[in-house]
């Protein structure tokens, strides 16, 4: 059976709902969008690698890493044994200020090693999991990639799939790249790009908004970082419609809910004063992975067929920013 075989590069909430999904829905379980994507379906996946730094994850079968601490994320599937070892990835940036006194770091890897150890497991999809502000570690793992012929999904706000250069360079290794920065498959950017909509669409003039978003997760934790911050902005307000603000705030007893306070002020007919105000509550990570299986089988599809470059059709659908 033709399989599509996943890389997962960070070994954290993300990829733990992630795995925990394709075995929840191996039997065709309720609430999957797209039980079969791109021609494949869920009981087609394998898991074939994955890479972290935090040494605590290291050498554990991904079964087991997925729910090592600093993870949080809400257990909704037994996942058997998988024999897929967690190996040292690249370090680079991908340990932001807050994070450090979380994780107790390795990451000697180099591309080379990394791009030697996804031709050995015969893995076909590199997803990309890093914190947000990991720009290098991405663009190495992004080169480790191309060196092993592996497609590359870009979950995180690092600038690929809307960099020119790494969009010549998936294109001319014949390569599919899809980015940047997934959106959830119900999350605060979808509702708020949502609200814009119907309200412009409605003749409404938008002055300003913001988003306000509080977590108990890594994710948060990382974006206390200012710096960090900002690349997660830049994707959450592109195809805002207006200037919005964007702010985290680390809440660690909210563990991997997330809680989002979407505000619009605009003016409708005449000038007439308009407010809108959402607050919304979901488990993070789950509400991504969908959309993370979906882009996986869009690129093993491309893959198959030989496309490079980035898939701009797939990108608009499931990234934040392309």
């Amino acid at each position: 059976m033709n399989t599509v075989n996943i890389a997962l590069v960070g070994v954290g909430n993300c990829a733990s709902s992630l795995v925990q999904g394709v075995e929840h829905y191996r039997d065709d379980a309720p609430g999957l969008q797209n039980p079969v994507c791109a021609g494949y379906a869920i009981s087609q996946i394998r898991f074939t690698a994955a890479f972290d730094v935090g040494r605590a994850k290291l050498g554990q079968d991904l079964s087991e890493a997925i729910w090592t601490t600093p993870n949080n994320s809400r257990r909704f599937a037994d996942v058997p044994h998988l024999g897929v070892p967690v190996t040292e990835g690249i370090l680079a940036d991908g340990i932001g200020p807050g994070s450090a006194a979380h994780v107790d770091p390795l990451g000697g890897a180099t591309p080379a090693q990394v791009a030697a150890r996804l031709r050995e497991t015969g893995s076909h999809v590199v997803l990309n999991f890093l914190p947000t502000g990991a720009q290098q570690a991405a663009e190495l793992y992004a080169q480790a990639a191309i060196e092993a012929g592996c497609a590359f999904v870009n979950c995180m706000p690092a600038v690929l799939a809307r960099s020119p250069e790494w969009s010549a360079r998936f294109t001319a290794a014949g390569l599919p790249l899809i980015g940047d920065d997934l959106k959830s498959s119900f999350g605060a950017t979808l509702v708020h790009r949502a609200l814009v909509d119907a309200l412009t669409a409605s003749g409404v003039h938008l002055t300003e908004g913001h988003q306000l978003l509080g977590g108990g997760n890594m994710d948060f934790v990382n974006l206390s970082d200012g710096g960090r911050m900002r690349s997660k902005q830049a994707t959450k307000t592109a195809g805002a419609g207006t200037a919005v603000h964007v702010g985290a705030q680390y809440v660690p007893f909210m563990d991997d809910r997330k809680v989002a306070y979407i505000r619009l002020n605009g003016e409708g007919f005449g000038g007439s004063p308009l407010e809108l105000e959402v607050r919304m509550v979901v488990e993070d990570s789950p509400s991504a992975a969908g959309n993370a299986l979906d882009a996986a089988r869009h690129a093993k599809q491309a893959l198959d067929r030989g496309v490079g470059g980035v898939l701009g059709e797939v990108s608009v659908a499931l990234m934040k920013a392309v």
